[in-house]
């Protein structure tokens, strides 16, 4: 036997609710007696509506402070970057565990010392550290999060 081959039939034939007594939902059709739900257009209402009362989503207590949808940038601290010299980008960082991700943002916070002279090129850095770069003879360049290359996939036909 083959799935394709295989004579699916229902067990029980679909309840013919409203056709009389003898259909067996005849009537209210299953609905009970009056009210807001035994009327049509009931199905009408918002997904949260309890006839009038307050809505569940009301009811319930509500968590306090504010949860961002923004993903926050991994950190580097000035010192970190003394064992690096050059140009300094995300992908840099990332070849030297400095974070996880290179395509994050990144933000470079003072800590320490900075001794090394580097040119820098990230999303965000403080001023301090900014300032602390450019005493040592650095620079600092804002840019953008790297993009992810996509990968094209190749239509085969067999």
């Amino acid at each position: 036997m083959k799935y394709n081959d295989l004579q699916v039939n229902r067990n029980t034939r679909p309840t013919r609710a409203g056709r009389g007594i003898s259909a067996g939902k005849g009537k209210t059709a299953g609905r009970g007696t009056k009210g807001q739900k035994a009327r049509t257009g009931h199905s009408k209402m918002p997904a949260g509506f309890m006839g009038g009362q307050r809505a569940i989503m009301q009811a319930i207590p509500k968590l306090k402070g504010f949860k961002s949808i923004h993903e926050k940038a991994q950190v580097v601290y000035t010192d970190r970057l003394n064992d690096l010299n050059g140009k300094i980008d995300n992908f840099t960082l990332a070849d030297h565990g400095l974070i996880k991700n290179p395509y994050a943002k990144v933000k470079v916070i003072t800590r320490g010392e900075l001794t090394a002279k580097v040119e820098l090129e990230t999303q965000f850095a403080s001023r301090t550290a900014i300032e602390a770069i450019k005493g040592m003879g650095g620079n600092f360049t804002k840019v953008a999060v790297p993009k992810r290359i996509a990968t094209k996939k190749e239509n085969v036909k067999a």
